[in-house]
C-alpha cells in the first residue's frame, strides 16, 4: 500500500526516472554484510538484502540514478565523530570501515555499476545527506524525488529523510528495503514518524511502476 503524500497524482508520476534517484544508505559489507561492525543490524538486514538487490537492478534498468552512501573512517581517525556512543562502538569494532577495503564496498547482492552508479563516501556525520555534496548533485541533475533505502531506521534513514524533506525533495521509502534494530522498533519509526513525511511503498510496487 502507498500513502502518497505529494503534489504528484500517482506513484508512477512521483518516481518518474527523469527526476528520481535511489539512495542506498550504508548498504556496504562492513555494515550489513557477513563481517559487520554492527552484528545485530547485519542479522536484521538479511531480510531486506534481496529486496535491495531487486530495487537497485530495477532502478538501473529504468535509468534511475543509483547513489551509494558509504560511511568510512580513516586509519588515523581524522575527521571522524567522537561525540556519541554510536561512533565509539564503531571505533572499537574489529571491523573498520577503511577506504579502499572490502568493508566499504556495496554488498554483492546490490553490486556496483561503474558506468552509472555514484559512490558518495563520507568521513563524518550520521547520514549521506549531512555535509556531503549530495544536495548539490541532485539539484544539478534536477532530481526532485529521492527513494531512501538501506540502514538503519534507528539513525541514518531517519536523518536522511529529515534532511531531504528540509531541502525540499519528495521522499519515498520502501518498507521492505529498510530495517532497524530491534526490527519491531523500525516498524514503529516507519508507522509513526516516516509515514507523515515520506511516501511509504514497497519494492514490488516500484519495480512494477518502472517496468510499465
Amino acid at each position: 500500500m502507498n500513502n502518497l503524500r505529494s503534489r504528484y497524482g500517482s506513484l508512477e508520476d512521483l518516481v518518474d526516472p527523469i527526476h528520481t534517484a535511489l539512495l542506498l544508505v550504508e548498504c556496504q559489507n562492513g555494515v550489513i554484510g557477513e563481517k559487520s561492525s554492527f552484528p545485530a543490524l547485519a542479522e536484521a538486514s538479511k531480510a531486506i538484502i534481496p529486496n535491495l538487490g531487486l530495487l537497485a537492478k530495477a532502478a538501473r534498468e529504468s535509468k534511475v540514478r543509483v547513489i551509494h552512501g558509504l560511511a568510512m573512517t580513516r586509519s588515523d581517525g581524522w575527521g571522524a565523530n567522537s561525540n556519541a556512543r554510536l561512533f565509539g562502538a564503531a571505533r572499537n569494532s574489529d571491523i573498520q570501515q577503511l577506504p579502499e577495503t572490502e568493508a566499504v564496498r556495496p554488498v554483492k547482492e546490490i553490486g556496483f555499476d561503474s558506468e552509472r552508479d555514484v559512490l558518495l563516501p563520507r568521513l563524518h556525520g550520521l547520514s549521506p545527506t549531512s555535509g556531503t555534496e549530495l544536495d548539490s548533485l541532485f539539484r544539478n541533475e534536477e532530481i526532485r524525488t529521492v527513494i531512501v533505502s538501506g540502514v538503519s531506521l534507528n539513525v541514518a534513514i531517519q536523518n536522511s529523510v529529515f534532511d531531504l524533506i528540509n531541502q525540499g525533495y519528495q521522499v519515498v521509502v520502501p518498507r521492505d528495503a529498510v530495517v532497524g534494530v530491534p526490527v519491531e522498533y523500525g516498524q514503529v519509526v516507519l508507522e509513526n514518524t516516516l509515514a507523515v513525511l515520506a511516501t511509504l511503498t514497497d519494492v514490488e510496487s516500484l519495480v512494477n511502476v518502472w517496468s510499465q
